[in-house]
């Protein structure tokens, strides 16, 4: 059960349990603009919380980079195609974040393009080739030892290359936070991990809606290989229900998802530890991928959700999704003690209204109708799902 820990900016209190069970109220202290510490305010929606490291008991702990394979752009035909496509506008000198370069391919076309490149590798071996190009074009390429897909991991304990903090990573670079209606200096580019998509999205999610590492920086603009399985779940909506789920909602309220290209698995190679080429081939290497765009929405935090409430929508969201067929009202019961069915009436919907037949916008909605509720001093009901279980 989460309680609150010292040191956060006013946020969400729990009340006293006074029967017993699995279920306890929380109050409606989600922070709002007024309640934002001065240290953490900027704009109406420039919401830039500090990083709070996780409250734990026990030693603390070194992290260890544990190898998995990558898949790596190693055909100059696609790099030069998604050069075309990222560098559409031709910005003199617009700065990419590039995941696990590997090779270098796509690198090397960023940089022909006129583009400054960060490249973020995890792999060691990589890392001559990497500065040897950087060297061959210009200059305008800075490698970093550093594995992106896991810059502020959760928990406790030291940290050691390639794992760290993007505080650490960007004061290195010399890049400091934008408001969030500004966007960001730089976009990322790679290709998501091949056996942790799912678990990368979610981080990635949990970081974007609570303004926290790589989007502290500003609303910066992720483009992704993902596969054509999971971009057709993240882009789903209630006319195909059987892809629908929690994730799909939260990604589409928070970002514009658009599939920029798709390129079949043969154009990448898939290497592992030190360099080394994979032999055996996954199944899902046979599916395509899709080269998405995570465009942040500037309006994100313009109403009732914040960076500080946000764990209570996910809570909400995940919470309806468990069970998918069940109606709306028969959820609600479970989520908030305000009546059900003056919930339902607010929103304008029909009582036997299921959780598959609700786009996005709708479970938005229903937040904020709860959220601003005034039939008393609590909102919503929490049970032992609310543990967090993202890695």
């Amino acid at each position: 059960m989460w309680v609150p820990w010292a040191g956060l900016p006013p946020r969400l209190t729990l009340s006293a349990l006074t029967v017993p069970g699995r279920f306890c109220t929380l109050r409606s202290g989600a922070a709002r603009r007024k309640d934002v510490p001065a240290g953490h305010r900027r704009a109406l929606s420039d919401f830039q919380p500090k990083l709070v490291p996780c409250v734990g008991f026990g030693k603390s702990r070194v992290y260890k980079h544990n190898s998995e394979p990558k898949r790596y752009i190693t055909n100059p035909r696609v790099a030069e195609n998604l050069v075309r496509i990222l560098r559409r506008k031709r910005k003199s000198g617009q700065l990419f974040l590039e995941c696990n370069p590997g090779p270098g391919f796509l690198t090397r076309a960023l940089l022909e393009s006129g583009a400054r490149v960060i490249a973020c590798e995890s792999d060691k071996a990589f890392i001559p080739q990497l500065e040897d190009l950087g060297q061959k074009l210009g200059g305008k390429l800075k490698v970093v030892y550093c594995d992106f897909f896991k810059l502020d991991p959760r928990g406790h304990g030291a940290l050691t290359p390639p794992i760290m903090t993007a505080e650490t990573l960007f004061r290195n670079l010399g890049i400091g936070p934008n408001p969030w209606s500004k966007g960001a200096a730089f976009k990322v580019v790679g290709v998501l991990p091949t056996r942790n998509e799912r678990n990368t999205l979610w981080k990635l999610l949990h970081d974007l809606y609570s303004c926290t590492s790589i989007y502290e920086y500003g609303r910066v603009e992720v483009n992704m290989f993902v596969t054509e399985k999971e971009c057709r779940k993240i882009m789903a909506n209630p006319q195909n229900p059987n892809l629908y789920q929690a994730l799909s909602v939260l990604c589409q309220l928070a970002c514009g998802i658009k599939v920029l290209h798709t390129e079949p698995c043969s154009s990448f190679r898939t290497f592992i530890q030190n360099g080394q080429l994979e032999k055996k081939q996954h199944r899902e290497s046979e599916q395509n991928l899709c080269f998405i765009q995570l465009s942040p929405h500037r309006n994100l935090f313009a109403r009732t959700l914040t960076p500080f409430n946000y764990d209570v929508f996910f809570h909400m969201v995940r919470q309806c999704f468990m069970k998918r067929n069940a109606m709306l009202v028969d959820h609600l019961r479970s989520l908030s003690p305000v009546d059900a069915l003056h919930i339902m009436n607010q929103m304008r919907k029909k009582h036997s209204m299921k959780i598959v037949d609700m786009y996005p916008e709708d479970f938005q909605r229903l937040f904020e109708i709860i959220e601003c509720s005034k039939d008393g001093a609590c909102r919503w009901l929490y049970d032992d799902f609310m543990e967090d279980t993202l890695t």
